[in-house]
Order: C-alpha cells, then sequence, then structure tokens
C-alpha cells in the first residue's frame, strides 16, 4: 500500500532539497502570500529542525542545518533492521548495521521516496525554493472561508523527475496557513489528487497537519477541486497521518 501510494501521493517537484531559495525583488503576490505560509507554518524554525514522526509504521527523522541536511526512515524487515539515510543528496541503506550495494538506479528511487516523504511533511517550507514557479490564481472561499490560490509548477533544472507536476495551494485568508492542496501526476497514466488538512497541531514551534487524501478523475483541472470537495464529488483514497511527531534534542 506504501508503494501504491507513491505513485501519486509523494511525486514533488524536488528531487532533492534546494541549495537555494528565490532572491528576485520585489516578490510577486505569489511568492509574498508562500513566505507568509511558510512563517505562519515555522518560519526560521524549519532552517535547524531536528524531529522524528512515525509514518506507516517507519519512523523517519530530518535534520537541518541551513542548506545541510540529513533524513533517515527505518523499520524491522525480514533481513533485519533497514535504516536509510539521504545526507545532502546522497542516498546509503544499511540492514543490521551493514551497508548495502545497490545500483544507482535504485539509490536515485529510494533517496526521491524518503525525499518526499519528509517534504510533504514539513509543508509549505520547500516552495521558496528556486526550481519553483509560482502564480497568484485569485480568491475563492471552501465552507465560508476565505482563501488564496497558488498555483505552483517546477523548473526543469532543480525540479526533480516529475517537475512537470501542477500543484495548487489554498491558503486560509486569516491564518495563512496551508489548509488544502491538489495536484496532478503523470506516472502510470496520470492521476489527480485533492488533500484536506486535519489535525494540524504546533510541536515546538512548526505546525504540522495530517491530510485526508481525495481522488478525482483525470483531467479535472485543479482550480475546480475544492468545488467539487465542496460538493462532495471527490473519492477518499487514504489518509495521510504523522503519527508521534517529537524534537530530538
Amino acid at each position: 500500500m506504501f508503494t501504491a501510494l507513491l505513485l501519486g501521493l509523494f511525486s514533488c517537484g524536488s528531487d532533492t532539497p534546494a541549495d537555494q531559495t528565490k532572491t528576485e525583488s520585489p516578490p510577486s503576490k505569489s511568492e509574498e502570500l508562500i513566505n507568509q505560509a511558510i512563517e505562519a507554518h515555522g518560519g526560521e524554525l524549519y532552517e535547524t529542525a531536528h524531529y522524528q514522526f512515525t509514518f506507516r509504521d517507519k519512523v523517519f527523522t530530518f535534520k537541518n542545518n541551513g542548506q545541510e541536511y540529513v533524513y533517515t526512515s527505518e523499520h524491522q524487515t525480514d533481513q533485519g533492521w533497514q535504516k536509510d539515510y539521504f545526507e545532502n543528496g546522497e542516498f546509503e541503506r544499511k540492514v543490521g548495521g551493514t551497508p548495502i550495494n545497490l545500483s544507482t538506479e535504485a539509490m536515485d528511487s529510494y533517496g526521491e521516496t524518503l525525499n518526499s516523504v519528509i517534504y510533504f511533511a514539513t509543508l509549505p517550507h520547500k516552495l521558496s525554493d528556486a526550481s519553483v514557479n509560482s502564480k497568484h490564481k485569485g480568491q475563492t472561499t471552501i465552507n465560508e472561508i476565505n482563501y488564496e490560490q497558488v498555483l505552483v509548477t517546477f523548473s526543469q533544472e532543480g525540479g526533480g523527475e516529475d517537475f512537470d507536476d501542477e500543484y495548487v495551494y489554498w491558503i486560509n485568508s486569516e491564518t495563512n496557513k496551508v489548509d488544502y492542496f491538489a495536484y496532478n501526476y503523470q506516472v502510470n497514466g496520470g492521476g489527480v489528487r485533492f488533500r484536506a488538512a486535519f489535525n494540524s497541531r504546533k510541536v515546538d514551534g512548526i505546525v504540522f497537519q495530517d491530510y485526508i487524501n481525495y481522488s478525482a478523475a483525470v483531467g479535472t483541472p485543479l482550480l475546480e477541486l475544492a468545488k467539487l470537495y465542496e460538493e462532495d464529488k471527490l473519492v477518499e483514497v487514504s489518509r495521510i497521518e504523522l503519527v508521534d511527531v517529537k524534537v530530538i534534542k
């Protein structure tokens, strides 16, 4: 089930965490909204964040130090305790403490999977990366709450394997938090997903959220998904829940 989920849920526009952020001045309306959302979710705390959580029976950690980072995941397998490391773009796997030889293709795939889990768990932290292209798509309401709509695409350079995926983020006009987002993806015939946040909580200054993951027909325009959600016309396919989120001191 975890593998199937990755085909749609974890396709993201950043192959590895970007090593730079946008420096253009003045920022566009969409960049202002993204910056406000990042601040509302944790802001500068992300730059030195060190956390652990459990997702789908795996324990994940992420440790940021400015532009440097270390991500890990670990769980029990038939061969022993497996731990994956993704450090500054380099992937390594150990089983029972012994390094495992993997092909370049496998390392790239496993590294992308681990990066994607952290990417989504820490949204909207990476939406200011240099590979992100954003446009303000106006305002709307969802369940009588006002939202700003931001469309996000990615440059091919630095945008990862799935740079041609598109995203829309609905940013709450009062709280500046990302309450909903949607995306399409192209692999395995493509797909469209809409995610609604729940169980939003702040852990030592950083906001973590769980999501209900919905599907829609391939080709459905992303900006139409909020209305379909209100009308209960989307199909729930999974729940994305981060368990036991805690700071590592």
